[in-house]
């Protein structure tokens, strides 16, 4: 892909990109590779309608209603805004991890990228804005689905798009700028660690009242559980303070993940 770059010169500072034309080159770049690859979207998206039709119907034939903020609701439809919100992190992780940790270890496509007008910043960024859109096209797909089920009860819904981009932006955030300390597949191991706990204990499939005291003020820190309640919240019109906490949580992990990440590739491809 290295037509989509153009090579430093000698007056290198006359050829930067504006960080919006570089984010744009990266983001095309990826779209371009995986066009030919969108079975893996296909892959991707389907984990968690299966889980939704597995256990958020199956097991919801036996769990009659479920109270949740003063509202009795199906059990398929309390556990479909946290696959949603899955979807959204899957999309997210996968990119971050696995591909990120390719290009920068084995491919060693970013320091190609450095030898044109590219920074850092630019990679970051454009590598972050990926995996939110992978994350974000998961979620959208998963959001017709419940749509068509009528698992949506609250016109709060339309902001649930917006509300899955920013859970995409900042797990992607956060998940690259890990994956900058990983230095081999065994490593990814430790991925797993963090996903199933995050993806079994967020409230995903019962309510966080079924804790204790001190674990239920454990999970609500994690992040998946404020992405999980998020969409939870706005899907089923229970909006309230705790949503704008949820905001604020997911915009500031994105916001120092990407700070984060940069710093490591500054240490990584340049020093």
């Amino acid at each position: 892909m290295s037509d989509l770059f153009t090579p430093r010169g000698e007056d290198a500072d006359a050829d930067v990109l504006s960080p919006w034309a570089a984010t744009r080159l990266i983001v095309e770049r990826n779209y371009i590779t995986y066009r030919a690859a969108w079975k893996l979207f296909v892959t991707g998206f389907l984990e968690p309608v299966l889980y939704l039709l597995s256990i958020g119907i199956g097991v919801g034939a036996l769990v009659e209603r479920i109270d949740y903020h003063g509202l009795s609701l199906p059990y398929a439809e309390f556990v479909a805004p946290a696959m949603l919100a899955t979807s959204a992190f899957n999309g997210a992780l996968l990119d971050s991890t696995y591909n990120v940790f390719f290009k920068l270890r084995y491919d060693k496509l970013y320091d190609q990228m450095l030898a044109t007008p590219l920074r850092t910043g630019d990679i970051a960024r454009g590598e972050i804005i990926w995996g939110q859109l992978r994350g974000g096209v998961y979620a959208a797909v998963f959001l017709l689905v419940m749509l068509a089920l009528g698992l949506i009860g609250s016109w709060w819904a339309v902001l649930a798009l917006p509300a899955v981009l920013l859970i995409g932006f900042s797990f992607s955030a956060v998940f690259m700028a890990l994956t900058t300390w990983l230095t081999s597949w065994q490593d990814f191991d430790k991925i797993t660690l963090v996903q199933v706990p995050l993806f079994l204990f967020s409230a995903t499939f019962f309510p966080v009242t079924a804790y204790d005291a001190w674990l239920r003020w454990t999970v609500e820190c994690t992040p998946l559980y404020r992405a999980v309640v998020l969409c939870r919240e706005l899907t089923t019109g229970a909006v309230g303070i705790g949503s704008a906490v949820s905001v604020v949580y997911l915009l500031a992990m994105g916001v120092v993940g990407f700070a984060v990440t940069r710093r490591r590739l500054d240490g990584l491809l340049i020093t």
